[in-house]
């Protein structure tokens, strides 16, 4: 275990101060200073797929073109999405570390047992924060920290590695709290976008209906993709990943 209570002191500050700036230009107000902000406090998530993602990581070291990080929506690409993986990211050295029930601060407790130790990606791909979006758990200014928090441990720990941060995808069958709260954080999340080491990306509008509805088709529970979710979430994000691949 990595002892990182000294290095998360700046990147925490340097994270308030962005947040800041963020909600002024988003609408989004910043975590309140009145009580502990637990989406960006690391967080033990038990289970066998966190024990599963430490050692995959530790089995991989060194080069590779992409490591993925999320919730649900990440772990099952080995799922409804592996035949897309195979397709899309098959020739290529990938990594898919992400798991069920993820909040953002299982995230950061996986980064402090040392899941990024040794990894080398060229890009990052990061989908986080769904689930810190359900109910009134944590409020938009919250989850916005905890998903900033990631990008700057990412920076910190992977600093040759680009990240491609994705806007939360939408859930829900129509129009719903949940998604509002999504949209709010998604307007600040592509703040953080700098054009050279952070590029975000929000594809959300592509699993939506024209009347603001979600397909099952396309989210059999309104909540995780089909495979042909899959095959638009790597359609839309491909061009990108070339792009960002193709840098030196």
């Amino acid at each position: 275990m990595m002892n990182t209570t000294k290095n998360l002191l700046i990147p925490g500050i340097a994270c308030l101060i962005c947040i800041g700036a963020f909600a002024a230009e988003t609408n989004v107000a910043p975590a309140s200073s009145t009580r502990t902000n637990l989406a960006a406090i690391p967080t033990q998530h038990e289970g066998d797929r966190t024990k599963l993602l430490l050692q995959r990581a530790q089995n991989n070291p060194g080069e590779c073109d992409l490591v993925f990080i999320g919730d649900s929506l990440v772990e099952r690409w080995e799922q409804n999405g592996r035949n897309v993986w195979q397709r899309f990211y098959g020739k290529r050295t990938a990594l898919n570390l992400g798991a069920d029930g993820d909040r953002t601060q299982h995230v950061l407790w996986r980064f402090e047992q040392g899941q990024l130790e040794g990894l080398n990606p060229k890009v990052t791909v990061i989908m986080i924060g769904s689930n810190n979006c359900n109910n009134d758990d944590y409020t938009e200014g919250e989850v916005l920290e905890g998903v900033t928090a990631i990008i700057g441990q990412v920076r910190r720990r992977l600093p040759d590695t680009k990240i491609l941060l994705l806007g939360i995808f939408p859930r829900s069958r129509t129009f719903s709290a949940a998604r509002a709260k999504m949209l709010l954080v998604n307007q600040a999340l592509a703040k953080l976008e700098d054009g050279n080491t952070i590029h975000y990306l929000d594809i959300g509008s592509k699993f939506i209906e024209a009347d603001g509805s979600i397909s099952k088709a396309i989210m059999p529970d309104y909540s995780h993709l089909s495979e042909r979710g899959y095959e638009i979430w790597a359609e839309a994000i491909e061009p990108k990943l070339r792009e960002m691949l193709a840098r030196k």
